[in-house]
């Protein structure tokens, strides 16, 4: 997509950028498809969230050695040298930065980073081979403080980030009008035609963000619908949606939940007093919207693929609203094994289950080392009776900012220019195995989500605890998916099961023993219907529980091994599609 000519940068003190505090909701001009910056605050104490882990990572002594305890440091924002730099960077660059490009998150220097040019998906060109790229030791946040800024100035719209995502997605052509099929790259599984738009819910400011896909000239009889995870977006599956498009006779659903990604965000609350009256209304406050959703698409049954957070809410979906799935499919699911401490106010921290990993863990260790790997584990602990108690208490001030919903994504939001560097901490190490054209599209859109107004990210402290335990376990709940009463032409029937796979990366530093208790729990309910159940609903028991591991991939295992997620998902939904109804 054209950038827009950069406006002259007026003269504005760095000291002000950086310590006004005012709203940081990013106001959008669909003119010019620039997101103007916000004004920006600090917050200290969020810093250290990030800090923290990278902190306690490394011995002191290497990290007194490398410097590094002065770049991680919370003082970095507010260092007078910085300020200077910034401040310098305003002042000066108003000339000879206008037509450079945006900088890259693979290194610091000034590499510049092709951009594309009206292209759509329809035009996009296979990926090309991933670069080489290296980062300096002890560099925690490759995005160098100049390229930074120059991006929290120059940033597009967050659907104009989207976009340039999906933009790398072969063969598939964008639904518009008078829109020819003709291409120089035809279709090979199509023609097959993308569509983008909002699907507005009841009540203020509540609408989905949807991304869809459908077969030209064929009817669907069954739906994949895919729901990404905590604080991210469906623009992340999109090494996914050509593939699992192909199957004929299936049309692909990808959503942002609300209050996330490019949905709306309208103000999250609570109302409960108790701790099982939050869960329960904080879950509601997701899967109320994806039922509204369903209704509005005419949609009677469907798959439901759910990544991490959205594999918790799935299964919540599933219970409150059952009759409308054919198979659950959850993919690195959040929240599955139980922990006693995670209700209670002393809060443990697990040592390899754990959120921390999500920002430490460099991508080269998912797919290539396997000290970490779930068979790994299993050799050691045993991967179906191993309990991954947490040992260590969590520190007070961390479990503090945790209950008092600071999320992560303050640092992004109130750092102003530096808000990208931050996000390089994350992008530089989970997209590096990409090629560098993708990493960068990946890393503006991920910017362009995080800095956007809080929402339903503050729902997390109320499903989960810190260490990522859920309050509410769903080990405890997942054998009542498919076994409920429901209602159907006005006669009350009993399910009879759906079902219900589990997805974990060999490297994943989700705890797959929770999959393997769900899954035992799951066998036990099928056999209890089988016992229990009338010869009619014996007979259309279709009630199966299986764990899945993915070679070479970790949280993000449609991203990290992408080839052999699909063709697992394809499998299930070749399976579906030959099911009994």
């Amino acid at each position: 997509l054209i950038r827009p000519s950069l406006p002259s940068l007026p003269s504005i003190p760095t000291v002000s950028l950086l310590l006004t505090d005012e709203s940081s909701q990013v106001s959008e001009n669909p003119l010019s498809g620039h997101a103007h910056p916000p004004p920006a605050a600090t917050l200290i104490p969020t810093l250290l969230f990030f800090v923290t882990p990278i902190y306690r990572r490394f011995p002191r002594r290497h990290l007194a050695s490398t410097g590094m305890i002065q770049q991680q440091t919370a003082s970095t924002v507010v260092n007078g040298s910085r300020l200077k730099l910034a401040s310098s960077l305003i002042t000066s660059s108003t000339t000879a930065s206008v037509k450079s490009p945006a900088p890259s998150i693979r290194a610091s220097s000034e590499e510049s980073v092709p951009r594309r040019s009206h292209q759509t998906m329809a035009a996009a060109a296979p990926p090309a081979a991933p670069t080489a790229t290296t980062r300096p030791p002890g560099t925690y946040f490759p995005l160098g403080y100049k390229d930074a800024v120059y991006q929290w100035w120059c940033s597009v719209t967050p659907q104009m980030a989207e976009r340039n995502v999906l933009s790398h997605i072969p063969y598939l052509k964008e639904a518009r009008e008078n829109a020819s099929l003709d291409s120089d790259k035809p279709d090979p599984f199509g023609p097959r035609v993308w569509k983008s738009q909002m699907v507005e819910l009841s009540g203020k400011n509540r609408a989905l963000n949807e991304y869809s896909v459908e077969r030209v000239g064929e009817q669907a009889d069954n739906n994949l619908v895919i729901i990404h995870g905590y604080g991210a977006g469906l623009g992340f599956f999109y090494k996914n949606f050509e593939p699992l498009s192909r199957p004929k006779g299936w049309k692909l659903y990808a959503l942002d939940m609300l209050g996330m990604g490019n949905s709306t965000r309208p103000p999250f609350k609570v109302t409960a007093k108790d701790q099982e009256g939050k869960t329960a209304e904080a879950e509601a406050w997701f899967i109320d919207a994806l039922e509204e959703w369903r209704k509005k698409r005419n949609i009677d049954k469907f798959t439901l693929i759910g990544h991490s957070l959205g594999g918790y809410l799935s299964v919540a979906y599933a219970l409150k609203y059952p009759g409308h799935l054919k198979k659950l499919i959850l993919a690195s699911p959040v929240g599955i094994p139980e922990d006693p401490y995670a209700v209670n106010a002393a809060m443990p921290e697990p040592e390899e289950s754990t959120f921390q990993n999500e920002f430490t863990q460099d991508q080269n260790t998912v797919t290539n080392d396997d000290r970490n790997s779930i068979m790994s584990r299993a050799n050691k602990n045993g991967a179906k009776n191993s309990n991954n108690a947490p040992k260590r208490p969590l520190p007070g001030w961390l479990v503090w900012l945790w209950d008092a919903n600071v999320s992560p994504f303050s640092i992004v939001r109130f750092t102003g220019p530096l808000g990208p560097r931050f996000v390089s901490g994350w992008t530089s190490r989970r997209f590096n195995h990409l090629p560098q054209a993708e990493s960068q599209a990946l890393h503006d859109y991920a910017f362009s989500i995080f800095r956007q107004r809080g929402s339903g990210e503050y729902a997390l402290p109320y499903i989960l605890a810190p260490g990522a335990f859920a309050r509410s376990p769903m080990v405890n709940r997942i054998d009542g998916v498919g076994r409920q009463i429901i209602e159907k032409n006005g006669e009350k029937l009993k399910e009879t099961g759906i079902p219900i796979i589990m997805m974990y990366g060999e490297n994943d530093w989700m705890d797959v023993a929770g999959g393997y208790a769900a899954q035992e729990k799951l066998k036990q309910a099928k056999l209890q219907a089988l016992l229990k159940g009338t010869e009619e609903e014996k007979r259309r028991e279709n009630g199966s529980a299986k764990v899945i591991i993915v070679q070479k991939a970790g949280h993000h295992l449609y991203l990290d091994n992408a080839d052999q997620f699909n063709d697992y998902i394809l499998k299930e939904m070749e399976e579906t599609q030959n099911s009994k109804p």
